[in-house]
């Protein structure tokens, strides 16, 4: 039985995004966090694995994105994987999912606010973040239909951006001998790379957080999921074998722009701005889909009493979270201050697997026979895996913010066991 797309009740928010606004509000994510931004690091992880590491990466994102849309049609609601978490697995396990998401996923915000302060004006990068994250908490402060239809745009730019890249280092003659180094071939660097380049993937989560705004949510949301994830592993696999044609992998390591030098390196100058422009473009893309997705998520955390409840106000007339979301972009506006984009990455990156991680466990209790549980328990295996081979200090601070999450949450219910 589908859900009414009529017009929504007090505190709930109105269902009138179809497949084609999700799979974009997915693809605006994806699209910025990554192919910017993590083929550098990647590069330098694994060496002349880059691809094999991208390969895992969307291996693992597959089985999230399977088990994401089972438990999506299953709950279509706000929240992600804090609501799968907490119906199949208990409280503390959808809290946990839910806090990992808001943190890891407000620290990704910051950084692509950043990465558009880099691009637009290095010498003042945290004002122009600052800026870039008021501006755009204010769109979504509008309602998703709008930051649905700039999204739209933002997607159809960088889409071309990536296209001109492509086709300039395939097509534009003889590239110079690319330079040597790197580091070595490894199974842990693959590992590494791959959990780096994961963070690119994890665009999906915003379609899954959005399961009170679109329509007949258990049709929509697992057919949005796998197209967008499709769409950007065809696009990052393109973009991907382009730069290391012209560049090879141990110059792209050290590349601070590596799809500017590419170009540059092709013989065609001229993209170089263009590529820029994409670069502060796709960041921001990924942000209003970000800003849009941990919004959400704290609203439904805030209507269980896990965050400030005041956090779950739905506006009257604009039908959206408004209290979450200036919470949030004042949140992130502080991080994007202060904040080391490579430190937010990496720190991003664990929060985002330990949520898939319960996400895939929570999958696993949907059917009992062992060929439905491949596709979950192959996912669930894959986060810790990923999520442990990150940098050691991403490690550190992720576990230290898991378990002050997991400390507060205990606090919290053995005051509310006290009272009369």
């Amino acid at each position: 039985m589908s859900i009414s797309a009529g017009p929504p009740g007090p505190g709930e928010l109105r269902r009138h995004l179809g497949v084609s606004d999700a799979v974009l509000v997915g693809l605006g994510s994806m699209l910025g966090a990554g192919v910017f931004a993590v083929l550098a690091p990647a590069a330098a992880a694994s060496g002349g694995g880059l691809l094999l590491g991208l390969a895992v990466a969307a291996l693992v994102a597959y089985c999230n994105a399977t088990s994401s849309a089972r438990l999506a049609a299953r709950y279509p609601r706000s929240g992600g994987t804090y609501v799968y978490g907490t119906e199949r697995l208990g409280e503390l396990w959808g809290y946990l999912a839910g806090w990992s998401f808001v943190t890891g996923k407000t620290a990704s915000c910051a950084a692509m606010a950043l990465t558009v302060g880099l691009y637009v004006w290095p010498g003042q990068a945290h004002a122009v973040a600052v800026a870039t994250v008021a501006v755009l908490t204010a769109v979504d402060y509008a309602g998703v239909r709008k930051a649905a239809w700039l999204t739209r745009a933002i997607v159809a730019f960088v889409l071309v951006v990536l296209a001109a890249v492509v086709v300039a280092c395939l097509a534009g003659g003889a590239p110079p001998r690319p330079a040597p180094g790197g580091a070595a071939f490894t199974a842990a660097g693959v590992l590494q790379a791959a959990g780096l380049l994961f963070f690119a993937f994890a665009g999906y989560a915003r379609i899954a957080t959005l399961g009170e705004e679109v329509r007949d949510p258990r049709t929509t949301i697992p057919r949005a999921i796998p197209l967008a994830l499709g769409l950007t592993l065809a696009v990052y696999a393109a973009v991907a074998v382009a730069v290391l044609a012209v560049l090879g992998p141990g110059r792209l390591a050290r590349a601070a722009a590596p799809l500017a030098e590419a170009v540059r390196a092709a013989g065609v100058p001229a993209l170089v701005p263009l590529v820029q422009a994409g670069a502060a473009v796709a960041a921001a893309g990924s942000l209003l889909a970000l800003l849009l997705g941990v919004s959400r998520t704290t609203m439904a955390m805030a209507r269980d009493r896990h965050l400030p409840h005041t956090l779950a106000a739905v506006h009257p007339r604009r039908h959206v979270p408004h209290h979450a979301q200036l919470a949030v972009g004042a949140a992130v506006a502080a991080l994007a201050a202060t904040l080391d984009v490579r430190g937010a990455i990496g720190f991003s990156s664990f929060g985002v697997l330990v949520y898939y991680a319960i996400a895939n466990a929570s999958a696993w209790t949907l059917s009992p026979g062992l060929t439905a549980r491949i596709v979950p328990g192959a996912g669930l295996l894959g986060c810790l895996v990923l999520a442990f081979t990150l940098p050691s200090a991403s490690v550190l601070w992720g576990t230290l913010v898991l378990a002050a999450g997991a400390a507060a949450y205990g606090v919290r219910k053995a005051v509310a066991a006290r009272r009369p």
